[in-house]
């Protein structure tokens, strides 16, 4: 089985998302990071992850209580932070290089409250223009709501270790490191899960 076949065509990108606040109509994304994944038969694994630092937009509410949280100091001169669009074009492009090597025809993202992540690139794909966007307009596989029903725990790093994924609380809140350890819960979760290839299904309808 290849990964297309597993999600319905659709390519699974796990993401997570820094950002200055939690109203993505005037908090601006800070960090974006994604993890593909690859199918080796039987599993699913964790592959690659790729991080990019963003330039919060003109205008941009910043709460400080979201910097307290994720440690992002926006002076730092080792940020190298990027404009948006950029960084979306970036992305985009990437995810989309990926669908056409997995022969997928639409991405799905993967997160963990996935929408809140889902809202926050939406809002900045009509903030900047970006009219192809390469996911799924509304739907969404959250790694929350699978975990309350894996694991019976809806917070990443409990979910994570109920799974027996290590978690440290020190790296957490930076995108790279918390969308490895989503993408990992999000494996281990469907590795689990004892799938019905369509032909199969069939047959039991019969």
């Amino acid at each position: 089985m290849h990964l297309n076949e597993r999600f319905r065509g659709y390519l699974p990108v796990v993401m997570d998302l820094e950002t200055g606040g939690f109203d993505h109509t005037v908090n601006p994304l800070l960090e974006i990071a994604c993890t593909l994944l690859d199918w080796q038969e039987p599993h699913l694994r964790v592959h690659t992850t790729h991080v990019w630092q963003v330039t919060p937009f003109a205008g941009a509410i910043i709460d400080p209580a979201s910097l307290r949280v994720t440690g992002i100091d926006l002076t730092d001169p080792q940020r190298h932070a990027q404009d948006e669009k950029l960084v979306l074009g970036d992305f985009f492009k990437l995810v989309r290089a990926e669908m056409k090597s997995r022969q997928c025809h639409r991405a799905i993202l993967v997160a963990h409250n996935a929408s809140f992540d889902q809202g926050f690139l939406n809002a900045a794909c009509a903030r900047t223009g970006i009219k192809r966007n390469p996911f799924h307009p509304f739907s969404s596989l959250d790694t929350a709501t699978l975990a309350a029903l894996a694991y019976g725990h809806t917070v990443l790093s409990e979910a994570c270790h109920r799974a027996g994924i290590a978690f440290d609380n020190q790296q957490a809140h930076s995108a790279g490191y918390d969308s490895e350890r989503t993408a990992q819960l999000f494996c281990e979760i469907v590795n689990a899960w004892p799938y019905l290839p369509p032909a199969a299904t069939r047959e039991t309808d019969k």
